[in-house]
């Protein structure tokens, strides 16, 4: 499944109102909720088709290759999220194309954004990445960890830090994942009754769970397959 205009025009309005629906059990209305397009290994072209069905953000994982695509498309009208791990060494490219990094996901990550964001007069928006589910090699802050990352963090005037984000464990029905968004956001109040800082992105939900993740609270959805198919530009499959 890769698609045309007109398909991927469809599936964009099928998400929609999947997302509509998913926000009013929560109590909230669609605009709630900003759908992010997964775009990792997406064809240029089918990125275009989306933006102009009325897609106005990105999600990218790898710095090199959103570079590439930020030089094609630029920046008129699209929010560029950085969805996967940066790298300490991608620190500077990264803030030349994104508007907001998911991904930071320890305290020496965090300040080496702020100390290079300082030095370019940038102030970035970024959400602290949180290991919910507890497995083993998998990115994120653990949740003990995560008010003492918060407090040092909300301290550096280059960093606009609004929400946290996490991905969840792998399971066979949606329904299985939703402890972990609710965790998510249970750690989320916490915080922010404890130190005092408003926190109010929470970044979760993929393809095979943002309705769930939107129940529970979810600000943003992070959709790939569901959007663009399984066409990408080396021909491997996508997992958002």
């Amino acid at each position: 499944m890769n698609g045309s205009g007109s398909e991927i025009r469809e599936r964009l309005a099928e998400i929609r109102a999947r997302i509509a629906a998913s926000a009013a059990r929560s109590g909230r209305p669609a605009s709630a909720v900003t759908l992010i397009g997964a775009s990792k290994q997406v064809a240029p072209e089918q990125l275009s088709e989306a933006l102009a069905a009325g897609l106005g953000d990105l999600g990218e994982n790898r710095v090199q290759e959103a570079l590439a695509k930020f030089e094609l498309l630029g920046r008129v009208g699209i929010q560029w999220h950085l969805i996967g791990p940066l790298q300490r060494n991608k620190i500077g490219r990264a803030l030349a194309v994104f508007d907001r990094l998911h991904g930071v996901d320890d305290l020496e990550l965090a300040r080496a954004i702020a100390t290079r964001a300082e030095a370019a007069g940038r102030r970035i928006a970024v959400l602290i990445e949180v290991n919910v589910s507890g497995e083993a090699g998998k990115h994120g802050v653990a949740p003990a960890e995560l008010e003492s990352v918060l407090e040092q963090a909300a301290g550096w005037p280059a960093l606009a830090l609004d929400g946290l984000m996490t991905l969840a464990r792998p399971v066979e029905r949606a329904e299985d994942a939703r402890r972990d968004f609710v965790r998510l956001r249970e750690l989320r109040d916490r915080s922010e009754e404890r130190l005092g800082i408003a926190l109010p992105q929470l970044s979760m939900g993929m393809s095979g769970d943002f309705e769930v993740a939107i129940e529970e609270g979810a600000t943003m959805v992070r959709i790939g397959t569901a959007l663009f198919g399984g066409r990408r530009i080396d021909g491997a499959a996508n997992s958002g």
